[in-house]
């Protein structure tokens, strides 16, 4: 059994819609967890409110407050591949995450994350990702490190103001394959949940995803591509390679959903976020960081 160090963060809904007890609500909301678990972690005091103060399975709902829980995993799998550090200062810190390793807590993983490892690392415990990056992608993730400074850097991503590049390999077709470099494309979709609810699908309507793509070189069929994601819609970059019928190479999601299974460290999804350049609203500074890591399938 693994059990997170620190507690995973929720607001309870600003509407009661229905549950008498805080003990109701969890039973509820979190479906994959079984009651009679939750009643064990409440009389444990793995469950409390934010400030500390436990609640018991009598406790009644609170709209907009703030509960704390630590998760558990039966058996947590192991990541045998190492992050690194690429800069540190008073405001953020800069990591370069392997594949196969989540950023955060979620699903099989409560300790093998890169937050996880980074805060035990560097014993600061106040620390969030200020943006995503998929589990099966590797490369670099900033992190905030100061709460107050936090929302300026939230803002470098919301607003659009950080340079983000990444690469890919995949298989080309037949046609690019034969057409001369350099080659690019502009891609604007509509990109939404499908089914099941952690896949995207692109679809009809209003565009909501841009990106631009670059074929850098050729290989004994696999191309090397730069790729910009202009918006940030979960798996983006990867539809927007299927797309162009060239899926990035290992993708356990698209074109084709694979059954659920053990890391295969052999064959990691050949997608790497790159670099990230911006101009630090902290310090003033400028910043340009660039991953030491590299896609497995690409021999250049």
């Amino acid at each position: 059994m693994s059990i997170a160090v620190n507690a995973s963060e929720i607001t309870l809904p600003a509407n009661n819609q229905g549950w008498p007890t805080v003990f109701a609500y969890l039973c509820a909301n979190f479906h994959r967890i079984a009651p009679e678990v939750w009643q064990a972690r409440i009389q444990d005091g793995k469950v409390h409110w934010f400030n500390g103060e436990p609640i018991s399975e009598h406790t009644p709902f609170q709209p907009s407050k703030r509960l704390c829980y630590y998760r558990e995993v039966a058996a947590e799998p192991a990541i045998p591949f190492a992050h690194q550090i690429l800069y540190q200062d008073q405001h953020i810190i800069v990591a370069d995450k392997p594949h196969f390793l989540p950023v955060t807590p979620g699903g099989d993983y409560v300790n093998e994350c890169l937050l996880a490892r980074l805060q035990r690392e560097t014993a600061i415990s106040d620390m969030v990702p200020v943006h995503r990056l998929d589990r099966d992608t590797a490369g670099l993730v900033l992190f905030s490190v100061n709460a107050q400074s936090r929302p300026a850097y939230y803002q470098l991503f919301s607003s659009g103001i950080i340079a983000k590049q990444y690469q890919a390999v995949a298989q080309l077709t037949e046609a690019v394959a034969a057409a001369a470099l350099p080659q690019h494309w502009q891609i604007e979709n509509r990109i939404e949940k499908s089914t099941p609810r952690f896949v995207n699908a692109i679809v009809p309507g209003e565009v909501n995803a841009r990106s631009d793509i670059s074929l850098l070189a050729k290989q004994a069929g696999l191309g090397l591509f730069q790729l910009t994601a202009h918006t940030g819609k979960t798996h983006q970059l990867r539809l927007h390679m299927l797309s162009l019928a060239m899926p990035i190479l290992h993708d356990n999601y698209y074109p084709q959903l694979k059954p659920k299974q053990s890391p295969q460290f052999d064959k990691p999804l050949q997608l790497l976020a790159k670099s990230l350049s911006f101009t630090d609203p902290g310090t003033g500074r400028q910043h340009s960081f660039v991953s030491g890591l590299k896609l497995s399938a690409w021999s250049g």
